[in-house]
């Protein structure tokens, strides 16, 4: 591709060399330059991809796209734009031929309940005959392929690849999660999401790699909303004047309250042995493109915070013109591996897999479980090594506070000793009253959580989730709780 057709969409300055230029292929990581790429040279946190320009010279580089003049042969050709990262993502668009234009893409952002709700809306507008990609903390899904995610919202290169291998097989809409930091470092730029989506927003990812304050976290989740044409936002999140501060896409919400353009209304708990769920009457406002509607919901997934999850969902599957019974059977059936997933063991007592790992998503957890009157509410967890300890304090005072009985096991030790972070976790136990138990080995600790359980308990594997690892010492283990589950199950 010439590389005048790739800078298209980019306002930049060409240093030196030919515009004309014939690219092979586009390039941000300096060990997979060969003949003919384009290299973007990026300041990440660790690195300057500009200290790498005689390297990927000496490969082949033809393009260097840099924010800084760098010294290179004449016939190479230095491109000088504002931004590498924000460049890369319209020159990596443009290089897969604007994928994103062929489909609708959906975006949701928040601290929590993106991962759900990109399953719902899924699994809704899939029983509605449509093909959906999905791009998210989990995996990507690309037809019947599955590609275990590595971050949230990856790279921009790696979207556009993603997008071009969905268009070419076929998915009308993407539904993808939007990281405040996949915001922040522009890797989704240049992105026409459809629909733009805020869940909600609390305090996190705040510190040095991350965000510099709560502040600066709520402005690049904003960003979103003035990068779609219609945004769907919780109208019951104290922070949403702060979110939409300065959008410049049409509004809907959902919520609770009655302002909200779609709201539940007579909220029930669901619960018998092995089975916890909640049900509501969803109140839709009509507009001009869609009729007012009510109808009822139930989702197999407990708390208060599924209401939202699912309501959001039928907000955006309304845009799609899906019938109302076909959000009603998938919301009924939707399920997302390691979120609040149930795991049949017994038909007295309820037992659930959760990716709670730290201590407001524990609180958040245990404190919606509490409202269904349990006889115990049992909380299994470990924290990960080589992270802040503050975190062991924090989840062992939440989980000593909240739950009848805490199984203290290992998580991902990494580099430590897994009693050196048992005992954090035991710090912050020991502020409460709560009875806790000690079993360093994870299948052991969960063997004790089932033989032990009493009729009417819940039982929480908090912390793994989705994962089918654990990582020791720099090497990942297989270690699917769902298999320890049937292993124990079986006697084995």
């Amino acid at each position: 591709m010439k590389l005048t057709k790739l800078l298209e969409q980019i306002d930049c300055r060409i240093l030196q060399g030919p515009a004309d230029v014939e690219v092979k292929n586009v390039i941000n990581d300096s060990r997979k330059v060969e003949e003919g790429s384009l290299f973007f040279c990026i300041r990440g946190a660790v690195t300057d991809g500009h200290k790498f320009v005689p390297d990927v010279v000496a490969k082949g580089a033809k393009v260097l796209v840099v924010e800084e003049p760098v010294e290179a042969p004449a016939d190479v050709t230095v491109v000088q734009v504002e931004d590498s990262r924000y460049a890369m993502a319209l020159i990596s668009a443009a290089y897969f031929d604007y994928p994103a234009n062929e489909m609708k893409i959906i975006g949701i952002t928040g601290t929590k309940g993106k991962t759900t709700t990109t399953y719902m809306v899924k699994s809704i507008l899939e029983s509605a005959g449509y093909k959906v990609g999905l791009i998210g903390t989990i995996e990507i899904i690309i037809g019947d392929e599955a590609i275990p995610a590595e971050h949230t919202t990856p790279e921009s290169y790696t979207i556009q690849e993603y997008f071009r291998r969905m268009a070419d097989a076929g998915c009308q809409i993407v539904v993808m999660e939007v990281s405040s930091q996949g915001l922040m470092l522009h890797r989704t730029a240049g992105i026409p999401f459809e629909l733009g989506i805020f869940t909600n927003i609390e305090p996190d990812h705040i510190g040095p790699a991350e965000h510099a304050s709560f502040e600066d976290y709520i402005e690049c989740k904003s960003r979103l909303f003035r990068q779609c044409r219609l945004g769907i936002v919780n109208a019951d999140d104290a922070h949403l004047d702060a979110i939409l501060k300065g959008h410049t896409c049409e509004i809907e919400s959902f919520g609770l309250s009655e302002k909200a353009d779609i709201h539940a209304e007579d909220l029930q708990l669901v619960s018998r042995p092995g089975y916890l769920g909640i049900a509501y009457h969803a109140v839709c406002r009509g507009t001009e493109e869609k009729e007012p509607a009510e109808f009822d919901v139930e989702i197999d997934i407990p708390g208060k915070f599924s209401v939202y999850n699912s309501l959001t969902a039928i907000a955006i599957c309304r845009h799609f013109r899906v019938a109302t019974e076909d959000i009603q059977k998938a919301l009924k059936t939707a399920k997302v591996k390691g979120r609040v997933e149930m795991v049949k063991v017994s038909d007295e007592f309820t037992l659930m897999i959760d990716y709670a790992h730290n201590a407001m998503a524990l609180e958040s957890l245990l404190t919606t479980l509490r409202e269904y009157h349990p006889h115990r509410l049992v909380c299994l967890f470990g924290c990960g090594g080589n992270r802040s300890k503050l975190r062991r304090y924090e989840m062992g005072e939440v989980s000593g506070r909240l739950a009848d009985l805490t199984i203290i096991t290992s998580d991902n030790p990494r580099y430590e000793k897994p009693e050196d972070i048992i005992a954090d976790i035991i710090t912050g136990m020991e502020k409460t009253d709560g009875k806790y138990v000690k079993i360093t080995d994870r299948k052991e600790a969960i063997a004790y959580a089932i033989h032990h359980g009493e009729p009417g308990d819940i039982v929480v594997l908090a912390g793994k989730g989705h994962e089918d690892y654990q990582e020791i010492e720099g090497k990942h283990y297989p270690m699917d709780e769902r298999v320890l589950i049937r292993e124990i199950l079986e006697g084995r």
